[in-house]
């Protein structure tokens, strides 16, 4: 009877292993990072006759070069109706290192993103990417191992984002594709400070892509709404390009970025470029930057070798700055990153 019941049970649990699917895909990568005048923070314990009175933090100056280190594992369950319906769930682990000081972090799992597939139709639950998040070409070609720079370095309009250590907004998101067309659209809630009074907001967006030949165009547009009278709502117009041509790829990045702050409201604006070089090497360039006094701007060169197997060494050089910073800062970084 044991042997009977082990049997069924293997039997079972076979059968719905070949009704699902569970993927596992990531990268990992190493190297070392710089920051001209790195600084963080460390805390900061006061204490009166052996007994702590406070705990805060307090800024210091760190190593400007620090170990840098990523490791990102996907884990997605799939399964598919007899009707061709697809339906999805991701999670992601995620351990990188401190940026302040260069000390490692421990790995943690991020909110769950759930999808439903069905032709050109996609709609995403959960810890989601907005239309600007998913938009052809917005991040262009990012230069570094940690990919420190890009083009739409000018943006400070704060959008809707995938969290990959985080749980996420709990949006959701809708996206329909067609022949080269493709429409995409957002919406969650976001917390926003109004007058110093954190409110909430209703956040969405939209977009639209077409793509003829070796040519991509996209355009999106989101606006974050508090409901209150009198007050302005900040939003964010993207229009990009991007092209092929054998060896070379560029985009070209423009936005209306109307955050409603003097500091950060006005036009940002960039472009990036890749050229493969032959012998497994390809050159990087991005520059973004923008109008507004505290709109930061980034000029970046980078390589990527392709040690072949998924495996590559990359780095790359820039140099950040704004109309209000004190002083330029120079970024850099170099190490190896394999992909599986």
């Amino acid at each position: 009877m044991k042997k009977v019941l082990f049997a069924t049970t293997a039997l079972i649990a076979t059968a719905g292993v070949a009704a699902a699917e569970v993927k596992f895909s990531g990268y990992g990568r190493f190297g070392l990072g710089y920051v001209e005048d790195r600084s963080g923070t460390v805390p900061n314990i006061s204490t009166s006759g052996g007994v702590v009175t406070t705990i805060n933090s307090a800024v210091v100056d760190t190593d400007d070069a620090i170990l840098v280190s990523r490791f990102r594992l996907n884990i997605d369950g799939i399964v598919e109706t007899d009707g061709g319906v697809r339906f999805e769930g991701r999670v992601r682990l995620q351990a990188d290192e401190d940026s302040s000081t260069g000390e490692a972090n421990s790995a943690g799992l991020n909110g769950a993103r759930f999808s439903v597939i069905f032709g050109g139709l996609r709609v995403d639950a959960g810890n989601v990417a907005g239309a600007f998040d998913n938009l052809a070409n917005y991040y262009g070609n990012e230069v570094g191992l940690e990919l420190f720079a890009g083009q739409y370095s000018g943006v400070d309009y704060s959008f809707l984002g995938y969290s990959s250590t985080g749980s996420g907004s709990n949006a959701v998101f809708f996206q329909y594709s067609v022949g080269d067309f493709a429409f995409g659209a957002s919406y969650d809630q976001a917390t926003v400070g109004v007058n110093g009074v954190a409110t909430d907001a209703d956040r969405w967006d939209i977009s639209a892509t077409y793509t003829f030949n070796n040519i991509t165009a996209a355009v999106a547009y989101g606006q974050t709404d508090a409901g209150i009278s009198g007050v302005s709502d900040p939003s964010l117009t993207v229009l990009t390009l991007g092209a092929e041509f054998g060896d070379f790829s560029g985009t070209l990045f423009v936005a209306d970025d109307a955050t409603e702050i003097a500091a950060t409201d006005g036009t940002a604006w960039g472009l990036s470029a890749a050229y493969n070089l032959g012998a497994a090497t390809t050159l990087l360039f991005t520059y973004g930057d923008g109008n507004a006094d505290a709109d930061l701007q980034q000029v970046a060169l980078g390589a990527i070798y392709d040690l072949g197997g998924g495996a590559s060494l990359r780095g790359g050089i820039g140099v950040n700055d704004c109309d209000i910073c004190a002083d330029s800062t120079i970024v850099a970084d170099f190490g190896a990153q394999f992909n599986f």
